[in-house]
């Protein structure tokens, strides 16, 4: 499915110099190249979400009905400032072999690496820095998703070693991402200015920023479910029935677009197929179940709590 996606804001917006770091950068991470994007012009919105649906019921003939209702609620999305900033003595990246400039380009594709990786950290665990996640960004999927009725526990007893898998259904009115100030992101032109060292004393540097304004939209709580509580204790990993049992929860007609886990759950799924098919052999890794495609990504943890 093709959806509007940060590459696209970047390439919408005119941002040449940053695009092919954003190309390179997230290739590692599926949350954000198959995450639809939407631009705002501000930074924030709110929407309008029902959370239950009438009460509807035929009648006899000269007998009348309880009037009805749904149950609306506006939630608030917000975006974050993400604003990593490179300082380089002049004096070093001068003295550069290709220039100053390929010191400074390549020192702009780890920003945006690591920016990429806390984004798609933030995808799942939000405030929660303990896995990866940011205390200044975005609330994540763990923050948004129905604890109650869009979970399923696969029951693992060793703390600090569970995983994840998480059924995304992405779009305007499921989960998206949010880029605020006009899809604003871009890393800045060079400048030279005084910069510090450890010591506070000052020196002749280049800088350069990448600036964004990054937030998370989970339009309904039925677009998203978990498995959680998946360890290496035996029987506690990922399985197809354990998928079958989430897909479950999802009401008919609403189908998650991927299953994200990581490489240890792709390994628990292949090992799950290779004892339950007719000739013993090794399976391949799965690339899909009931249909639904897989995406492999480092940013869900193996070290999460049982009580998360």
């Amino acid at each position: 499915m093709a959806r509007f996606t940060l590459l696209d804001v970047a390439i919408a917006n005119g941002s040449d110099a940053v695009t092919g770091l954003i190309e390179e950068a997230t290739k590692a991470h599926p949350e954000i190249m198959l995450g639809q994007a939407r631009t705002i012009a501000g930074l924030q919105y709110k929407t309008l979400v029902r959370t239950a649906n009438p009460t509807v019921s035929f009648r006899n003939a000269n007998e009348g009905v309880v009037a009805s209702k749904g149950t609306y609620e506006n939630r608030l999305v917000e975006t974050f400032i993400l604003n990593p900033r490179i300082e380089a003595d002049k004096a070093v990246a001068d003295a550069f072999e290709d220039g100053w400039e390929a010191a400074l380009a390549m020192e702009a594709m780890g920003i945006t690496e690591a920016s990429m990786q806390i984004l798609a950290k933030c995808f799942y665990y939000g405030v929660r820095t303990a896995y990866g996640g940011d205390a200044k960004a975005f609330p994540g999927l763990l923050d948004a998703y129905d604890s109650t009725n869009m979970v399923v526990d696969a029951g693992g007893t060793t703390d600090d070693t569970a995983s994840s898998v998480w059924a995304v259904k992405f779009g305007p009115k499921d989960v998206q991402w949010v880029y605020g100030n006009g899809g604003e992101l871009a890393v800045t032109d060079p400048r030279i200015e005084t910069i510090y060292d450890a010591s506070n004393n000052p020196l002749t540097g280049y800088v350069q920023e990448l600036l964004a304004r990054p937030g998370l939209q989970v339009g309904s709580i039925r677009s998203i479910g978990r498995i959680k509580k998946l360890t290496a204790d035996s029987g506690k990993g990922l399985t197809d029935a354990r998928i079958a049992a989430l897909l479950e929860q999802f009401e008919v007609g609403v189908v998650p677009d991927v299953l994200m886990m990581n490489r240890r759950s792709l390994k628990q799924l292949r090992e799950s197929r290779t004892a339950t098919n007719t000739t013993g052999a090794p399976a391949p890794f799965p690339v899909e179940s009931f249909n639904i495609p897989i995406a492999v990504t480092d940013s869900i943890s193996s070290i999460e709590k049982l009580a998360l």
